[in-house]
């Protein structure tokens, strides 16, 4: 069962530099939320606040009444149980084989014994589809496989909050496909708080119930899918639907010229919303929500196209 997760007013600074100022959201229990914004943001360094591994210069992080931001190291242990942590390459143990990567989190942490290490540890190893690899070692596979060991590890101690950092960094789009597949069979079977950082704008689209966007130090918004992808805010919209026109520029924001060159130029129209990700096996989300149904209640007519079949729900 997925717990909340509330930040307030989260800043993180290194040095004289700003990551990021006053960021507030909640991470709804159970739900899976996707956090983008350009290269740079500081997506990366916002997972590692939320999981205690920076400290922030101020706000909150609140977990089951703890507020991690600033508790004590015993208090932050005992939290960080909570959670399962996909790293953006694996981390993986070079010297180790699979088997005792995914194995490590339950060593370190439980009083099981070996037999029942090797029963949650393989079937945590099925489950991201990896038996008969268990005694490779990391050097031995591709980036794809390790990305999927590496999810077997963090799952082991039945997490209620996942992060996964960049999940499609190096793989091509049929295993970002799959990858995306898992996550939402993932969040339907164990019922946890995933939060995914990403780039890649289909994951964005078709995977989260939430999506969040940092930019320009700043989050620029966040909320439920729908509302991002009907959005016509300029730097949502360029963002999401991956547009030159807009603020966001090679160094990220575009110079005054640059802005005034666009001047005279439309936004391009959003494209269709497509229907989200639905579990393999049909069973439902505790996030699921009918398609269209957030724009209905909100009063937007989303793009034309959106919803594909599910059109005439909107």
């Amino acid at each position: 069962m997925g717990v909340e997760v509330r930040v307030e007013g989260l800043t993180k600074k290194f040095g004289s530099q700003v990551i990021w100022n006053d960021v507030s959201l909640t991470l709804p229990a159970g739900e899976i939320s996707v956090m983008l914004g350009p290269s740079g943001t500081g997506k990366s360094v916002f997972l590692k606040t939320v999981i205690g591994l920076l400290k922030p210069d101020k706000g909150h992080v609140w977990i089951e009444g703890t507020d991690i931001a600033n508790c004590s190291e015993k208090d932050l242990y005992e939290i960080r149980k909570l959670f399962g942590v996909l790293f953006q390459d694996g981390a993986m143990f070079g010297s180790m084989d699979l088997y005792d990567n995914v194995a490590f989190p339950l060593r370190e942490h439980t009083k099981k014994s070996e037999s029942e290490i090797r029963q949650v540890v393989m079937d945590k190893m099925e489950l991201v589809g990896l038996t008969g690899a268990e005694n490779k070692l990391p050097g031995e596979i591709s980036g794809g496989m390790r990305k999927r060991a590496g999810l077997a590890r963090a799952l082991v101690l039945d997490p209620e909050i996942l992060l996964i950092d960049e999940p499609d960094s190096g793989l091509d789009p049929v295993r970002t496909a799959y990858i995306n597949q898992l996550f939402i069979d993932l969040n339907a079977q164990i019922d946890a708080t995933f939060l995914i950082v990403t780039h890649d704008i289909n994951t964005a689209r078709t995977v989260p119930d939430n999506i969040g966007l940092l930019y320009h130090k700043h989050l620029a918004m966040f909320g439920p899918r729908e509302m991002l992808l009907s959005s016509t805010e300029p730097v949502v919209a360029q963002f999401l639907n991956a547009q030159r026109v807009g603020p966001i520029g090679m160094s990220e924001e575009k110079d005054a010229d640059e802005l005034a060159a666009e001047s005279g130029i439309d936004m391009p129209p959003l494209p269709p919303i497509p229907v989200q990700l639905e579990p393999s096996d049909g069973r439902p989300r505790r996030g699921q929500r009918e398609p269209g149904k957030w724009c209905r209640d909100n009063g937007i007519t989303p793009p034309p196209g959106s919803f594909g079949a599910h059109e005439s729900l909107v």
